[in-house]
């Protein structure tokens, strides 16, 4: 389809959204729509909101207010998990077209269609007058200009949205200037943690068939891709029928020929002997596992509602070094949340620098109205809440070090994926298999390529070997 639209599209949060965004970007591209910086003029704005915590909301407006300024005439469109609360409105936040969650798939339609719309009505004003008139903005018809497209989500028969990509006929696909592709097989959360709100804003949890993502990655491979990483909202609770995560590790293994495979996020349960075992069998796996964890104390675990205890939490992490050699865990742990004593505090940490963490992301606590953790009794100061995430961010420093330090005169398997000029020699960088960045001097050309690298006192750089 030819017409001579410009979209511009901007993304805020999780790497769901990220690879939502970017197929919203194709089906807009396959609709003739030229895709241009969002900085620059467009017709159509597309923002992708988050709404994890009270300062996504505000980035949220923020970029639909940006856009607005920048194009007063143009078609704003607001989607994702913000806008898909009931109480936000187009009035609110001054945008044309509200898309909900599982709504995404109609954005190329419902653009044309009210750019469509506003061709029509300034064609009419042009046919009556001398002159395009100064504000086209007030030549709209605001009825047709506030639109909401969205559904209650909260349901279990609710099936997942399959944003359809046409790169599997030989586009080029996502991403298509690096190594590294996301591919989304999962949406949704049954789990309700007291302090989170995406369960009610990302709907029940529902799966991808096996097959379409067994066929996303196979195009993707086919267009040079080394490394797929699976993402999701709660990736543990994947199931295609009888055929949970680990069996579709096992298919994409076995059936698309991908060099590395890597799991965004894990829920400690899963982690048993038998999954386990059953991944460390696949070549393709990469031993960089992140288990969330929120708490290092069982009582604090209990209030967020998480289904785990520290122990179970600690019996998952030795499993994975039983069967792996040296794997890199990496976790998320909220700092202050409502009701930690000192004594939590200080037990919490213990339990983290007993797991030796390659990363640790930590979060003060960010109260999130429309959760139960925010009606909770023992609030913590923002002083309190800060001082303990900077104590922690500190382990997580020092932690990370000891792990990098643990490859020392290791060899490890790096992929490059990019490079830049310093004193007149090339430096590339890539990631190791465990996601430890590594860089190395050398003139050939090492872009998307698997090279045998040692590390050297450094444990960030080495020499090919």
């Amino acid at each position: 389809m030819e017409n001579n639209w410009r979209a511009a599209l901007h993304n805020l949060g999780c790497k769901v959204n990220a690879y939502e965004t970017e197929k919203m970007q194709r089906m807009l591209e396959e609709s003739g729509f030229a895709v241009v910086p969002f900085t620059e003029a467009a017709d159509v704005y597309v923002i992708n909101t988050c709404s994890v915590t009270a300062v996504a909301d505000k980035k949220s407006r923020q970029m639909i207010h940006r856009a607005r300024r920048r194009n007063p005439g143009a078609v704003v469109i607001a989607a994702g998990c913000y806008v898909q609360r009931e109480d936000v409105t187009p009035e609110s936040l001054d945008c044309d077209l509200i898309i909900g969650n599982d709504e995404k798939h109609r954005l190329a339609e419902l653009a044309a269609g009210m750019l469509d719309h506003k061709r029509k009505i300034l064609e009419k004003e042009l046919s009556q007058n001398s002159g395009l008139p100064e504000e086209q903005e007030a030549f709209w018809d605001q009825e047709a200009r506030r639109q909401i497209h969205r559904h209650d989500i909260n349901s279990q028969d609710e099936a997942y949205e399959e944003l359809y990509d046409s790169a599997a006929d030989g586009g080029q696909g996502q991403q298509s200037e690096r190594t590294r592709a996301f591919v989304k097989i999962q949406d949704g959360c049954n789990q309700f943690c007291t302090y989170c709100i995406i369960p009610y804003v990302r709907g029940r949890t529902r799966s991808r068939s096996a097959d379409n993502v067994i066929a996303e990655i196979q195009m993707l491979v086919g267009q040079g891709y080394k490394e797929i990483v699976l993402t999701g909202i709660h990736l543990s609770s994947y199931a295609d029928g009888d055929a949970g995560l680990i069996d579709l590790c096992e298919r994409i293994d076995r059936q698309t020929g991908l060099k590395r495979l890597r799991i965004s996020s894990l829920e400690p349960r899963i982690v048993t002997e038998d999954f386990v075992r059953r991944l460390s069998a696949l070549p393709s796996i990469c031993p960089h596992f992140h288990l969330s964890l929120q708490s290092g104390s069982d009582t604090v675990i209990a209030r967020m509602n998480r289904k785990y205890t520290t122990g179970e939490f600690a019996a998952g992490v030795g499993l994975l070094r039983q069967y792996f050699d040296n794997p890199a865990i990496t976790t998320d742990v909220i700092a202050g949340f409502p009701g930690e004593s000192e004594e939590e505090f200080v037990r919490g940490k213990a339990f983290l620098e007993e797991m030796r963490f390659y990363e640790m992301h930590v979060f003060p606590y960010s109260r999130r109205e429309g959760t139960p953790a925010a009606k909770m009794k023992g609030q913590l100061p923002n002083r309190v809440r800060q001082e303990r995430a900077g104590e922690l961010i500190a382990l997580a420093g020092q932690m990370s070090e000891a792990y990098r330090s643990s490859w020392k005169g290791r060899q490890a398997e790096v992929l490059f994926e990019e490079y830049e000029e310093r004193g007149g020699q090339r430096i590339w960088s890539g990631f190791s298999r465990e996601y430890v960045r590594v860089f190395v001097q050398s003139e050939d050309d090492l872009r998307n390529q698997i090279v045998n690298v040692v590390y050297d006192e450094n444990a960030g750089k080495g020499a090919i070997q």
